[in-house]
């Protein structure tokens, strides 16, 4: 049990009450490290085929200070922080971090695959929609670029239209493979309907649903 008061319990508040308690700080220090390998493994199977940047690219997203931190929030563990809240302090960041602190205890209570049950089975189902920040944040046009050269299939991008419209600016492009059309994307910016058409490229090609 004094594992997991010990997550909650942040370095402000054993230096404001001079009481017993250790902060979280080594308990975060764990659980990044076993977030970090059980989303390694996680990413590791759920895309077999993918190159290692790839998957580095993945796990990075799913377990940055951003995602961690919403998703301290979303768990409330605001209300059941100890910690000084008489100064300025970033709460987002405490939120993460002693998530990543209440990982750590689980792994000192029941072990690894307890962690990372956790995590995977009742963590993320339920506060984390994976593919959502998947589709968010992935480079698609990188991923289908590494598909082409994986396949050894050329894979161009050509600008279909490009003008300004009611004062703003409109680019269409399209993906061409081996010189046939596919996907297509329209955006304000040349990037961004890059995107957009690399994406609708992956999926009719069947590499994302």
């Amino acid at each position: 049990m004094h594992y997991f008061v010990e997550a909650l319990t942040h370095k402000s508040f054993t230096h404001k009450e001079k009481d017993k308690h250790l902060s979280n700080e080594r308990l975060e220090f764990l659980g990044d490290a076993i977030i970090d390998a059980a989303v390694a493994e996680y990413v590791f199977f759920k895309f077999p085929e993918e190159p290692e940047g790839y998957l580095t690219k993945v796990k990075s997203k799913l377990v940055n200070r951003k995602t961690l931190s919403e998703l301290g929030a979303v768990l409330g563990i605001e209300s059941i922080l100890l910690y000084d809240d008489s100064r300025p302090i970033n709460l987002d960041s405490l939120q993460g971090n002693a998530f990543e602190a209440i990982i750590g205890a689980v792994y000192l209570d029941g072990g690894y695959q307890k962690a990372k049950s956790c995590l995977l089975d009742s963590v993320f189902p339920r506060f984390l929609d994976i593919n959502q920040v998947l589709e968010e944040e992935i480079d698609f046009k990188s991923k289908l670029m590494i598909w082409g050269q994986r396949s050894k299939i050329l894979v161009e991008f050509n600008v279909l239209d490009s003008k300004q419209a009611a004062g703003e600016a409109v680019h269409v492009m399209e993906v061409r493979i081996n010189g046939n059309a596919y996907g297509r994307g329209k955006a304000s910016s040349k990037k961004a309907a890059e995107q957009l058409a690399a994406k609708e490229t992956l999926v009719l090609i069947g590499e994302i649903e």
